[in-house]
């Protein structure tokens, strides 16, 4: 009995590692050259719940736990199209202008899914906004449908970070 018991947990051990091994981590990044200071591209974008004011798909943002830019605040977003995505405020530093966020869950094809922003300064006096995330597709299955697959998972965070980049920088080199 105690070497099928042993059997049983090398097979289930296999099986866990081979689910694991079915969904990889992933990694989308975007980045943007802003004509404006990084000072003013971090007033812009360091509030956890103001997305919504220069991103195009997020139609509301509100801090749903804790208080705005505090490590543990959550926010709830809903989008345009009415989903929603509740997210997780993990890191946040005025002084290296950047924040780090996961998300809880939502309508995006991802799972754990963690993600940094970032304003440094770029020659000239304007910015690089870096936007980037670790993240596993929804499904980790070993077979996801066409819709939720790496690809896919993938292709949809870099829209997102780049939708969000090319409108901050409309937003901010118009003023």
């Amino acid at each position: 009995m105690k070497m099928l018991n042993g059997f049983m947990a090398v097979v289930l051990a296999a099986m866990s590692t081979a689910s694991l091994a079915a969904a990889p981590t992933l990694e989308a990044t975007q980045s943007i050259t802003i004509k404006a200071s990084p000072d003013k591209v971090w007033a812009a974008v360091k509030d956890f719940d103001g997305l919504g004011t220069w991103h195009p798909a997020v139609a509301k943002d509100v801090i749903v736990a804790g208080k705005n830019n505090e490590v543990g605040a959550e926010r709830l977003l809903t989008l345009g199209d009415g989903g929603t995505i509740r997210e997780k405020l993990v890191a946040w530093d005025a002084k290296d202008r950047s924040f780090r966020y996961s998300i809880l869950e939502g309508v995006l094809p991802v799972s754990d899914y963690t993600s940094t922003l970032s304003v440094k300064e770029a020659a000239g006096g304007q910015s690089t906004v870096t936007w980037s995330g670790t993240f596993k597709r929804k499904d980790t299955g070993d077979a996801p449908a066409a819709n939720a697959n790496d690809e896919t998972a993938t292709t949809t965070m870099n829209g997102v970070y780049k939708g969000g980049l090319d409108n901050l920088k409309l937003k901010l080199e118009a003023k």
